[in-house]
Formats: structure tokens, C-alpha cells, sequence
């Protein structure tokens, strides 16, 4: 464990029944303080499993799990390393348990007794990181789902925690929720240092991590930077995953006799490679008014 990492696994392994297969199979990674590293990987390749041993909701059955270097077998320490590692599920209305949003984000302060001048400006903090301050008196049953779990994510950021753990948090939202989602938690990362680990399966939002790791079988079968991961596009394609839309189309023309770049897996950066291979000439840059 060095001091730049926020979370090791060494070794760990899992299963749910003493005689089953393990769901995590000899895992070992580490993420470093202030990184942003999504998982993937196709259903039942043991990602979720991962994820709920970075807060302790699971303990390897074998190997060990460290947050900052302490194990979160180390059941002294239990409350310590679930304030620093909070964690949003895929459903908010799992994590969500007042009837006004604001009430909702000083609950666990309130749990932890957290002095009434410190949790006013912890909760209207998160809220406003969160984007959601302006809905602080409303019922969150009445809220959309992206905003729900915006709630959640202010929840968790109330407890300023070093580490978000977002366990395929996005998943039951439209692409508009998701996107806003994903914007505070970028804003939390970049602005915050919050390290972040997202476990999800939308390409997209892997296109922005710092670092992409993709799991089969309960193991670590790729990892890189995402145009390091996704460039590999019929590896890719052989884990069940799909790889971003710009690096799809640059496959596609490069087997179609149409060279391109196998790097590109952003929109913007896909269309100047475009404008460049039809018109050899480096695309016009865009002025803002």
C-alpha cells in the first residue's frame, strides 16, 4: 500500500456460498487518491461484488481490502471506513429515507450527532455540489429519478467522504438524468478531489474515466486508459461489451477500406479525423460569440 492509494485489493476472492464459485476470483488492484476508474464488464462478471467490498457491505473470503491502508476487515474501524467510502446504489429510492430532500441529506449527520451549525452548512453544501439545493423543501417522491438520485449522491457527499462509489448508479435513468448525474460527479472529482469509482455499463460514461477496468469471471481481463481499452475493439467485443460510437465507426471504416485513427473515442475528435480523411484539410475551429 503505497500513500497515494485510496483503495487496494490484494489477492481478494469472494463467494456467496461456502461450496459456490467465486464471484471475485484473485483480484488485485489499487486506485489512487483523486482518480476517477470505471468497471465493466458484461452481467455476473463480479463487478458489483468488487464494488461492495470497497465500503465493507462485503468482506473477501479470501485476500484482503484496504481504504487508506486500514482493512475493512478491521471491524473497529467499521464506521471510519464507511465515512470515508460512501457508496450510491442503482435504485435512489433505496437510499432515500425522509419525506423532504433536505431532511433526507442530514440523516446520517444527525445519526452520527454532528453539531446543528456544522450540519446546516455540510447539508446545504452537498446540496448545491449536488445540484438539487433548489428542490431542499420538497418531497423527493415528487422529484424525476435523476434528480432522486442526485439527493442520494448529496447524502453521501454530506458525509465528506473521500471515495464515491457509484454501483451502476445511473442505470434507471433516461440519458438527460444520466448525463446530469454524471456532471456532478465529474464536478465532485475535478473540484473535490473525490476519487470515484463507477460501475456501470454505459460506454460513454467509461470514455471519460481517468482509467477503465474491465472484469470477466471475476477477473481483471483488461485494463488502461479508456483510448487504450476501447481501441482494442473486437477484444472488446469478445467480453460482451460494446465500445464507444466514434471508436465503432472508425472500426467500421478502417475494414472498409477508409484508414482511420483506432484511438478516437470521443464525438468531437471523431468528426476532425472525418473532416480531415474527406477533405485533407484540418477542420475549421468553432468561435463562441
Amino acid at each position: 500500500m503505497t500513500e497515494q492509494n485510496m483503495l487496494e485489493a490484494q489477492r481478494v476472492a469472494f463467494r456467496y456460498t461456502e461450496d459456490g464459485p467465486n464471484a471475485v476470483d484473485g483480484l488485485s488492484l489499487a486506485v489512487r487518491r483523486g482518480e476517477f476508474v470505471a468497471v465493466l464488464g458484461a452481467n455476473g462478471c463480479g463487478k458489483s461484488t468488487l464494488a461492495k467490498h470497497f465500503n465493507a457491505i462485503l468482506l473477501p473470503s479470501e485476500g484482503c481490502v484496504l481504504v487508506e491502508g486500514v482493512p475493512t476487515a478491521d471491524e473497529d474501524r467499521l464506521l471510519e471506513l464507511r465515512q470515508k467510502v460512501g457508496m450510491v446504489f442503482q435504485n435512489p429510492d433505496n437510499q432515500i429515507v425522509a419525506t423532504v430532500v433536505e431532511e433526507d441529506v442530514a440523516f446520517a449527520l444527525e445519526n452520527l450527532g454532528v453539531e446543528p451549525g456544522e450540519m446546516r452548512r455540510r447539508v446545504d453544501e452537498a446540496m448545491k455540489l449536488a445540484g438539487i439545493y433548489k428542490y431542499r423543501d420538497k418531497a423527493p417522491h415528487h422529484l424525476s429519478g435523476g434528480q432522486k438520485q442526485r439527493v442520494a449522491i448529496a447524502g453521501v457527499i454530506a458525509m465528506q467522504p473521500d471515495c464515491l462509489i457509484l454501483d451502476e448508479a445511473t442505470a434507471m435513468l433516461d440519458p438527460i438524468g444520466r448525463e446530469k448525474v454524471m456532471h456532478t460527479v465529474h464536478r465532485l472529482n475535478r473540484e473535490c478531489g473525490i476519487t470515484v469509482v463507477a460501475i456501470t455499463h454505459y460506454m460513454e460514461e467509461a470514455a471519460r474515466a481517468d482509467r477503465v477496468i474491465v472484469m470477466s469471471h471475476g477477473r481483471i481481463a483488461m485494463e488502461g486508459t479508456p483510448k487504450e481499452v476501447f481501441s482494442r475493439v473486437d477484444e472488446v467485443r469478445r467480453l460482451h461489451l460494446d465500445v464507444p460510437q466514434p471508436a465503432e465507426l472508425c472500426c467500421a471504416l478502417t475494414q472498409a477500406g477508409m484508414p482511420m485513427p483506432d484511438d478516437l473515442i470521443g464525438v468531437d475528435e471523431c468528426a476532425r479525423a472525418l473532416y480531415r480523411a474527406l477533405t485533407g484539410k484540418e477542420a475549421p475551429q468553432c468561435r463562441t460569440s
